[in-house]
């Protein structure tokens, strides 16, 4: 037995840093010297395990990245070996030396080398996730560091082994090398795409930040955790395996560019492959790749392209109809030529392409006519397509239930397509566009619209009849109509849509141009230099002084009193910043108020300095308005001066931030009603901004409204509630503006509204309840009184606005939006942090438009039915539910055509008028919001109520159809 027993002594040795355990090595180590045999796989993972010391891990990692060895070992191929070695370098080696690792630039290259692949990712991602289990169930790990270090060593790992766009490529380049076969090679490459283009990485790199997070050792934010910056990096990798593609299919690469799709940021995801496509002045290699794919993934990318194309290459000034012609673009050529070299071989995206034409599901293109004449452009080239498209338009426009149900953005959209489609059929074969004008679809669809009950409808059947009977029949059988003012304006716009003619471009004519640099500034002449030198001079004291004449002050003592009649000036007042006897801390640049536009920009993009933002930003309102009618500064800067604006945040803890902000907006809209309104619409669906930006783009649009319907009051020119009698009961002032509902302008504007248009209904009820009207004294007034009180009538300037601007833009939107299919967007604009907010700026608009507004009809409907579609978003919320009763309560009250009501909307009015009173019976009592609510639910009863009792025959026989 004493054979079997062996004596050992075991020593621990303590570092003087606790983060780096290779600088001294244990005894048994240092007394026993261990063969390193790098030939011997196994021998590697064994050395790996005991604790090497700084100079055998270097040896082992130079070793293991080079090629294949003599034993067949390369980690880049799945084997028992490698995935051993992996594991052992995630899970001890670096926790031990990545230290000392990541400052010896040679160590680091080869230990990224060796986990730039499947194996290496896999082994990291498995020792993150268990890492992050252990610390949410605080099970202490094996290790002597701890979880939080641990995590943010293979973060940082991970990073630096990814980062770049050609990481993709070199893991290609390596499994075509070392892989036995193309089977093997097939699953090696699907299993490093299912890690990097799956969405393992984001998930388990943000896990493991919010780990680091609560142990308060988070240094920085990797980008792998950023859903969209990871897309951008994956887009880099696609757009470089693409360019890097043999002249055949690569199956590698179709594997990657379908699983990517997954991942979510389609538009962060194709940006970089069109600027490889742009770059490379060709679309033949994505082309070649795209068309193996599933249909429904084509689709995705065709649509992604589309997306990426409107919102970054293509234009988004702010244009007014009849402003003049619609010339060609070089950016609209370019556009077309990348849409064409895509579809022209491939059935399904022309398919896809004609949908786009007809019935586009994508918002940005209802958005931008640019973007639509592009995609037109490209199916003009197929003759036969462009056909189906064209009688596509010709049968959609004119269907009645199209005319009654879809927003008018997109049947104005779907008009300007079909006119931009007849003028390439005009010039290709005339005669079948006079065909579709004679057909069936075109005359029927010509009555429906002039018999729709939408005005907006009837004009623009009115004006594409009027412009293809232009180009097809003789004058003497033209169509003709008597229109007026901005009809007639609006109809010289649509005539240039036929006239358009967009050639197939370059796709250098989408290259963004370069920022110029300093050495572009020098290379344009010596004048930057000449600047600079002579202050270089002032300021050098060693300088050779030249002597010159110099005038001497002679002295003189003699008393003289000659001077003594001159009165003598007082000393200036002293500056406070030269109150300190340090040269250096005294402000000889003091900011200056803008007076400029250009100016202005430049204060509000400086938030570095926190004098010159806040002044710009405080004299901005003013600045506008007193520019607008000045020269043509805010016409020439407004799209830039509205998207600094909206996308300004408060950095610097402004004090009148919020107020000043949206004074400036408020300056904005008024300076350019129209051109402006559609600009925050668009920009409040479609940009990327936050919930704050995107109400304060509402709060703009409905005060500026009642602005310019001139009806001013305290909200449009004070933003911050006064100050509280008892500040000690106020919560600090950054809470305040939280949860204060006085902040909200609109909030406090409606519910202003929402009392005085219950007061007259309440008085009426206290009337009926005090006695008959003969024993009640009423009190006369002089004619006198009754004028003091009347207000001056106001000129409306907001009535032949507000629709097509304001109003329609919005709800448009919106039910794109809603109907759309990403779920995510349409959760965004019906939660009740922006549903409520819109549904009272409509109910504004619709006030400030007035009762003799044209079009009140077409926004009574489309606010109507979108306010009945809003009613399940208002049964579980109280906000949104008193939005919505005084949206109802506003109709009423505005539309005082009592009769049209019955004719026109009494179904919506009976339904309702039931679901109101079901929400009124419902409503608890005892709060003071639940008195409000059931206030409201009244109101709406009671006018309800009005109609159905005047009009209940008219409006029994009017649902006998229904």
């Amino acid at each position: 037995m004493e054979g079997f027993l062996t004596e050992v002594s075991t020593k621990v040795n303590q570092t003087k840093e606790p983060g780096i355990l290779f600088q001294e090595s244990a005894p048994r180590r240092s007394n026993k010297t261990i063969k390193l045999d790098l030939g011997n796989p196994k021998n590697i993972a064994i050395a790996l395990k005991e604790q090497p010391d700084f100079e055998t891990v270097n040896a082992i990692l130079q070793h293991l990245a080079l090629a294949v060895d003599s034993n067949g070992l390369n980690l880049a191929i799945p084997s028992p070996k490698s995935a051993q070695i992996a594991d052992t370098i995630v899970t001890t080696t670096i926790p031990d030396f990545w230290g000392a690792i990541k400052t010896t630039p040679s160590s680091r290259n080869a230990l990224l080398t060796c986990l730039r692949n499947g194996n290496g990712i896999g082994a990291i991602l498995s020792r993150l996730r268990s890492l992050v289990v252990d610390a949410r169930k605080k099970k202490p790990d094996d290790g002597s560091r701890g979880s939080s270090e641990q995590l943010g060593d293979l973060v940082d790992v991970l990073e630096r082994t990814i980062e770049g766009g050609r990481t993709s490529l070199l893991v290609r380049e390596d499994i075509r090398k070392y892989a036995p076969n193309k089977v093997q090679e097939r699953l090696i490459w699907k299993e490093y795409v299912g890690q990097v283009a799956s969405g393992r990485l984001i998930s388990i790199v943000a896990e493991a930040e919010d780990v680091i997070k609560q142990s308060h050792t988070l240094k920085k934010v990797s980008w792998i955790g950023n859903g969209r910056e990871y897309s951008l990096w994956l887009g880099r990798n696609l757009s470089i395996l693409l360019e890097n593609s043999s002249n055949d299919v690569d199956a590698l690469v179709i594997d990657m560019l379908a699983k990517s799709l997954g991942i979510g940021y389609l538009d962060h995801l194709i940006k970089p492959v069109i600027d490889g496509i742009i770059t490379k002045r060709s679309t033949a290699a994505f082309e070649k790749h795209l068309r193996p794919l599933k249909a429904h993934e084509q689709r995705k990318y065709f649509n992604a392209i589309i997306e990426c194309l409107t919102k970054q290459y293509l234009s988004a000034n702010i244009v007014e109809k009849g402003s003049g012609p619609l010339p060609s673009s070089p950016k609209i050529s370019g556009a077309a030529s990348l849409i064409s070299g895509l579809i022209d071989r491939n059935e399904v995206l022309q398919g896809h392409t004609v949908t786009l034409v007809t019935q586009s599901p994508l918002n940005t293109l209802d958005d931008s006519l640019d973007g639509r004449r592009s995609v037109i452009a490209a199916l003009a080239r197929n003759e036969d397509k462009l056909h189906d498209a064209l009688e596509k338009c010709f049968r959609l426009f004119g269907d009645a239930f199209y005319i009654n149900h879809t927003p008018l953005l997109q049947q104005e959209a779907l008009a300007q397509n079909l006119l931009v489609a007849c003028s390439y059929v005009q010039r290709s074969q005339p005669m079948f566009l006079t065909m579709m004008a004679k057909s069936t679809h075109h005359i029927s669809g010509t009555s429906n619209r002039i018999a729709a009950s939408s005005p907006r409808a009837r004009l623009l059947g009115m004006i594409v009849g009027t412009v293809i009977s232009k180009l097809v029949d003789k004058l003497a059988a033209q169509l003709k109509f008597d229109l007026e003012g901005d009809e007639a304006i609006e109809k010289q716009w649509f005539e240039q849509l036929v006239q358009v003619n967009d050639e197939l471009g370059s796709l250098a004519d989408l290259q963004v141009p370069e920022k110029i640099s300093k050495a572009s500034l020098k290379a344009k002449g010596p004048g930057v230099e000449i600047r600079s030198k002579p202050s270089k001079s002032r300021s050098n004291p060693r300088a050779p002084e030249i002597p010159t004449p110099r005038i001497v002050e002679i002295l003189d003592d003699s008393g003289s009193d000659d001077d003594d009649d001159l009165l003598a000036y007082d000393k200036p007042d002293s500056d406070p910043e030269d109150d300190t006897e340090d040269p250096t801390e005294i402000n000889r640049n003091k900011v200056v108020a803008p007076v400029y536009i250009r100016d202005l920009l430049a204060g509000l993009r400086d938030q570095e300095n926190y004098e010159r933002h806040e002044l710009a930003l405080a004299t901005a309102p003013a600045l506008i308005r007193r520019k607008a009618n000045f020269g043509t500064e805010v016409d020439d800067h407004i799209t830039e001066l509205a998207s600094v604006l909206t996308g300004l945040n408060d950095n610097l803890d402004l004090p009148k931030f919020g107020q000043q902000r949206q004074q400036a907006l408020i300056a904005l809209l008024l300076a350019k009603p129209g051109p402006v309104a559609q600009w925050l619409a668009r920009s409040f669906f479609s940009g990327d901004y936050s919930i704050t930006q995107r109400v304060s783009m509402l709060i703009a649009m409905g005060l500026g409204a009642r602005e310019l319907a001139g009806l001013k009051d305290t909200s449009t020119e004070e933003f911050i509630p006064p100050a509280a009698s008892f500040p000690s009961k106020e919560l600090a002032p950054h809470l305040h503006k939280i949860y204060a509902s006085e902040a909200d302008p609109v909030s406090r504007i409606t519910a202003s509204m929402a009392k005085s248009m219950l007061a007259p209904m309440a008085a009426d009820a206290a009337d009926r309840l005090s006695g008959p009207s003969v024993l009640k004294v009423r009190t006369f007034s002089s004619r006198m009184e009754v004028e003091k009180r009347r207000s001056k009538p106001i000129p409306n300037a907001l009535a032949h606005l507000v629709a097509d601007n304001f109003f329609f833009p919005l709800t448009g939107r919106w039910w794109i939006a809603v109907r759309s299919s990403s779920s995510a967007d349409g959760s965004l604009y019906t939660s009740t942090h922006l549903l409520a907010p819109f549904l009272r700026t409509l109910a504004l608009l619709i006030h400030a438009a007035g009762p003799n507004t044209m079009s009140l009809s077409q926004m009574t409907r489309e606010f109507w039915e979108l306010l009945l579609f809003a009613r399940n978003f208002a049964v579980e919320d109280k906000s949104v539910m008193g939005a919505l009763l005084f949206a109802f309560l506003m109709i009423l009250e505005t539309s005082e055509d009592r009769e049209r009501i019955a004719n026109d909307q009494a179904k919506e009015l009976l339904e309702t008028q039931e679901w109101v009173r079901l929400v009124f019976e419902r409503m608890g009592a005892g709060t003071d919001e639940d008195d409000k609510l059931r206030a409201l639910a009244a109101g709406v009863l009671v006018r309800c109520q009005e109609v159905v009792d005047k009009y209940q025959r008219r409006m029994v026989g009017a649902m006998m159809e229904y």
